[in-house]
């Protein structure tokens, strides 16, 4: 099939109450449109038009791609003046299927089947519909007594009779595109909002030779938002849909309700995901991996094994087979645990490559830094990284022991299987297999007195 997406995104959304552009409003981590654009791929269409209006640049610099053609509606005067935008090529498509920007739930499975309904019929326009528990504010599928419809009415324009219909068109059509410009040409303004309906075509269809409906099951798939609460639902229902696929893939989700993805999670068999958890961006799940409760995972990947546990924040890291983080451990871009390796609670790492069977086990900060295999880093052990213009690397041997409360001041070196003393300054290189340390002289002075005991003293 040769096929033309039409995405309507002009809309200011103006219940929303928001400066930004509806359709940019997020689901999932991502702007509503950009799951519609997924939908429409799915379908692997010949061109994609996405019609824009208020905020254009802003969503161009959002969802701009390759494969979509970005054409802009100057002014909003309604559904069949955006699609009439977007042509006047329909006639070298076979259908022409228009979609609306702020349904972010809708499947591509289910516009493949209608598809394949359609390409098989010999009817010139189809629709999707669905019954809502609450049809208020849907257009509302009008039926003769066959059943056949008829036309879409809507709801400022119904009549209170109208307006009882159960069956409401979800704005998701297609057109043979020989018949879509015709048709567009011939609509009128005369309805109680002054605006060019797209809805208008179903009558003109249902008059030359009928339209196919198509039920959706679940009216939550084409929900569309129109404010807030409709945001808020549709969130809802996506965190259940990710949830469930997430099980599906093998995943045990302690308490689903208490999960929350914005964005792709790639799990492997057998991943527990204590309660709290959030997802963002890409993540990679290890088979066998443990993540924690509160913790915070985005754009990471986590190995074979691994323990992420409780109140842990990762970013940008990646995170070895059989490695622990935490708790209240954080992880920042860059950084690398090897095989093996150990971040304890309250300790940073920026940026830094921990080998194999490295342990950091408390309140330490690890920054620009390469840490051989099975060092030992001792609590609140610091790399001194940045002078105030430049960062710099800090360089710790396999099997070096770093004790308690050591700065190094980097660039700094300290070699294989070396000893740096507890409480040391390192601002020079420490070498391999030898003790290093730094200390002041230690002083005690017995005529020394608590301020409130030379105050007395003073009094008396």
């Amino acid at each position: 099939m040769n096929l033309t997406v039409v995405i309507l995104a002009a809309g200011q959304g103006t219940r929303m109450r928001s400066a930004r552009p509806k359709v940019l409003h997020e689901v999932g981590g991502r702007p509503m449109v950009g799951h519609v654009l997924d939908a429409a791929r799915s379908l692997s269409p010949q061109r994609i038009r996405l019609v824009v209006g208020h905020g254009a640049e802003e969503v161009r610099d959002r969802v701009g791609a390759p494969d979509v053609e970005l054409v802009e509606q100057e002014e909003q005067l309604g559904t069949g003046h955006a699609v009439q935008c977007a042509g006047p090529e329909f006639a070298d498509s076979d259908w022409v299927l228009v979609l609306n920007g702020d349904v972010p739930l809708l499947r591509g499975e289910t516009l493949r089947s209608w598809a394949e309904a359609l390409a098989g019929s010999s009817h010139d326009l189809g629709i999707l519909t669905t019954h809502p528990v609450d049809p208020t504010g849907y257009g509302r599928v009008l039926r003769d007594d066959q059943g056949r419809v008829t036309g879409i009415r809507e709801e400022k324009d119904a009549t209170p009779e109208e307006r009882s219909i159960g069956e409401v068109f979800t704005g998701t059509l297609a057109v043979r595109g020989e018949r879509l410009g015709p048709w567009l040409a011939s609509l009128s303004a005369d309805n109680a909002q002054g605006e060019y309906y797209l809805t208008d075509v179903v009558a003109l269809a249902a008059a030359a030779g009928g339209v196919l409906a198509h039920r959706v099951p679940d009216p939550g798939e084409v929900q569309g938002v129109n404010n807030r609460r409709h945001l808020a639902a549709v969130e809802a229902a996506f965190q259940e849909r990710t949830a469930a696929a997430l099980m599906e893939a093998g995943v045990t989700l302690r308490d689903p309700a208490r999960t929350a993805v914005y964005g792709k999670v790639h799990p492997a068999t057998d991943v527990v995901v204590d309660p709290g958890c959030q997802f963002e961006g890409e993540v990679t799940l290890g088979a066998g991996a443990h993540i924690g409760p509160g913790c915070v995972l985005r754009d990471c990947a986590i190995g074979e094994g691994a323990r992420v546990e409780a109140n842990s924040h990762i970013e940008g890291a990646t995170v070895g087979p059989g490695a622990a983080v935490g708790p209240f451990a954080r992880l920042r871009s860059g950084t690398v645990l090897e095989d093996g390796s150990k971040v304890g609670n309250f300790v940073e790492v920026k940026k830094a490559r921990l080998g194999p069977g490295v342990k950091a086990n408390h309140l330490s900060y690890v920054g620009d830094a390469e840490v051989g295999e099975g060092a030992n880093l001792g609590a609140g052990t610091i790399t001194c990284n940045y002078d105030g213009h430049r960062k710099h690397t800090t360089t710790i041997g396999a099997g070096a022991f770093i004790g308690s409360a050591v700065q190094l001041v980097a660039p700094v070196s300290v070699g294989e299987g070396a000893t740096i003393g507890a409480g040391s300054t390192i601002t020079k290189d420490a070498p391999a297999g030898a003790l290093t340390l730094s200390r002041a002289k230690q002083l005690t002075r017995h005529d020394w007195k608590r301020p409130e005991e030379r105050a007395k003293e003073e009094q008396d």
